[in-house]
């Protein structure tokens, strides 16, 4: 679909950034009046309109289970859009965007909801007059993967003469790694491997993506990035919120499976990959699975002393007084989920062995923060200790992913004055303030690269598993740890018990 001309004055550092061209495509969404379609799918597709990246030809289909008129559900898109969009909607943009918007009420195990949009899809290319690539997109909960998957294949949608036909899904892909190995079996008992988008939202922010370009485009970074240089690596996932009305979802889930399992294990392989011979899909991916190979399968010996679970209590956040994770409506009184989890893994090949890796995650905590904090090695001279001095402390490169994307290079300087007295210095570059605008959304990023059919962002079947081969024994482990878990108070670091996994000398950045 075509932008509208709007008024808005251009950016001249976007000057020569190119727009891969998208093909006419129709795009389902299964769970269409859930809350990612209305707060993250929707809003991006306008923006992706707004920016002139969706193709000329292009229809969105609505399915859940409420029963309602087109037009009704065109109302609901309208209002996510103008709730949940990053910048005010243009009138026009938006009336283009919504008037070929159709609505296909009926629940997933239905087989007439899939005869009926089959025959949405039908009109919409009799009047396109040509064939259109399909995109279905399972914005539902993990139960009906295998249902709306198995559904689309009976009724013959998984192929389509003259155009491409792919599958989106979301996360939690699986549970354990049984799980997510009968899910693999039966998605690709319908789609082939290439038609399969399993998304993680982390990996379409600009710092996970620009992670490749500081490491592979800047020989100031690759000839140190390795155990002969880098003393450890940190990443943290925090909120500083509690589970809000997500309670059935997380206490079945808890922060190993919600955050570790998927998004900080991706971030880990961007941190820790070799350079792949291109970066197409598959080469990015192999580099990728060949980190999470490196890791060793926990065994439960080892697991008390690389693994940590927590809940948080009563406490302060966000200045008010907020109740501990036992005391959240709908969470038993007697719950053993995790809301912080944190692991050290070492990934045994010949650029890393040795090096830490620390994955820290959790609710309630000081503040929202996520970032990658790779520590150099101290410099061995150190002839700074003046009074005065706050030390050579090592040189840190921090990669934030929120609030504010960006990356932090912290360096030692003298402070002016007589004598040589030093402290640290950073060095930051922000996206907003070099590109002099605001990150797209992941989900544009993502959306674009699923209707092109680039996996490069997408995680596949043997990373899936291989995310599972390292995750499952500790949950396995953990879960069945007789005793309460661990208690932090809510607007804390977290855990005293986190420093246990640490190795001497080593601490935790301050969240």
């Amino acid at each position: 679909m075509a932008a509208v001309a709007t008024t808005e004055p251009q950016n001249p550092l976007t000057a020569g950034l190119e727009r891969l061209p998208v093909a006419p495509t129709t795009l389902v969404i299964f769970g269409a009046t859930g809350d990612l379609a209305r707060r993250k799918l929707l809003p991006a597709l306008y923006n992706l309109a707004h920016d002139g990246a969706l193709p000329e030809r292009f229809h969105l289909v609505g399915v859940a289970r409420r029963d309602k008129e087109h037009e009704h559900y065109r109302e609901e898109c309208e209002q996510s859009i103008r709730q949940f969009s990053r910048r005010t909607p243009h009138e026009d943009v938006l009336k283009r965007l919504l008037e070929h918007v159709r609505y296909v009420p009926g629940t997933f195990d239905d087989a007439s909801v899939y005869s009926r949009l089959e025959g949405v899809l039908d009109r919409f290319e009799e009047h396109a007059g040509e064939p259109l690539s399909r995109a279905f997109y399972l914005s539902t909960a993990p139960s009906f993967f295998p249902v709306i998957v198995e559904a689309l294949g009976k009724q013959g949608l998984d192929r389509h003469e003259g155009a491409e036909v792919r599958v989106v899904i979301e996360k939690p892909f699986g549970a354990s790694l049984a799980e997510a190995r009968e899910l693999n079996r039966r998605v690709l008992g319908v789609f082939e491997e290439h038609q399969v988008f399993r998304i993680d939202h982390y990996l379409g922010k600009e710092t996970v993506q620009n992670m490749m370009a500081f490491r592979f485009a800047n020989g100031m970074f690759e000839p140190l990035w390795n155990r002969n240089y880098i003393d450890q690596v940190q990443i943290t996932a925090a909120e500083d919120i509690g589970i809000g009305t997500r309670a059935g979802y997380y206490d079945h889930a808890g922060a190993l499976r919600d955050l570790i399992q998927n998004h900080m294990l991706q971030l880990l392989c961007h941190v820790a990959m070799e350079p792949p011979v291109s970066f197409t899909a598959d080469e990015v991916r192999n580099e990728k699975v060949k980190v999470l190979q490196s890791i060793e399968e926990p065994i439960p010996e080892e697991i008390p002393g690389m693994a940590v679970r927590a809940q948080y209590a009563a406490g302060h956040a966000g200045g008010e007084d907020v109740p501990g994770y036992l005391e959240e409506p709908g969470i038993p009184p007697d719950s053993t989920t995790e809301t912080f989890a944190a692991l050290r893994l070492e990934v045994d090949n010949w650029r890393w062995a040795g090096v830490p890796f620390y994955l820290r995650t959790g609710k309630r905590l000081a503040r929202k923060v996520t970032e990658i904090a790779v520590t150099l090695k101290p410099v061995p001279h150190l002839a700074f200790s003046q009074d005065g001095s706050l030390g050579v402390l090592p040189n840190q490169l921090i990669l934030t992913l929120q609030p504010n994307e960006g990356v932090s290079l912290r360096l030692g300087a003298k402070i002016p004055g007589s004598r040589m007295v030093i402290r640290p210095v950073h060095m930051e570059f922000l996206y907003g303030t070099a590109f002099l605008s605001q990150s797209p959304e992941a989900y544009e990023r993502l959306i674009t690269d699923a209707m092109r059919g680039d996996a490069t962002l997408f995680t596949r079947d043997d990373e899936v598993e291989a995310q599972w081969r390292i995750c499952d024994p500790i949950l396995r482990t953990l879960e069945h740890t007789r005793g309460p878990l661990s208690q932090y108070e809510a607007g804390s670091q977290g855990p005293e018990e986190a420093t246990d996994i640490l190795l001497p000398e080593q601490s935790w950045r301050a969240i």
